[in-house]
């Protein structure tokens, strides 16, 4: 699931991503992604940390408090490149941190090390 308020981030992700052979769900923010997430159960959530009502520290948060998405690999999505940005989003739970603009091997390999690693040490 790739959730941002930018469209054209959305749709290069999904875009990314469909190509690869991924099932790809969208959402504009956090606010609008929570329900999806718990009715669609992604195997992966790539979320912009910028965003109206819900950033994506608040709604990654929100996804790892869950027990049932606990689990639930998160990958932060930032233009910005600092420290301080990633340590947030280690605090809140996220296993990665990419910046954009990203490359379709940036997300296949998020996608590599958190899914299909973890799966082969099962």
């Amino acid at each position: 699931m790739v959730i941002d308020d930018s469209k054209t981030i959305r749709r290069t992700a999904e875009t990314l991503l469909t190509r690869a052979g991924c099932d790809v769900i969208t959402a504009e923010n956090g606010f609008e992604a929570l329900p999806i997430i718990n009715a669609q159960h992604p195997d992966i959530l790539f979320i912009d940390i910028m965003m109206p009502r819900l950033d994506g520290y608040q709604t990654c948060s929100l996804v790892k408090n869950n027990a049932k998405f606990h689990n639930t690999p998160i990958v932060m999505l930032s233009s910005k490149d600092g420290l301080f940005d990633r340590a947030k989003g280690r605090v809140v739970g996220a296993e990665q941190y990419l910046t954009k603009p990203f490359t379709r091997e940036d997300l296949l390999g998020a996608i590599r090390t958190h899914l299909l690693d973890k799966n082969k040490d099962a």
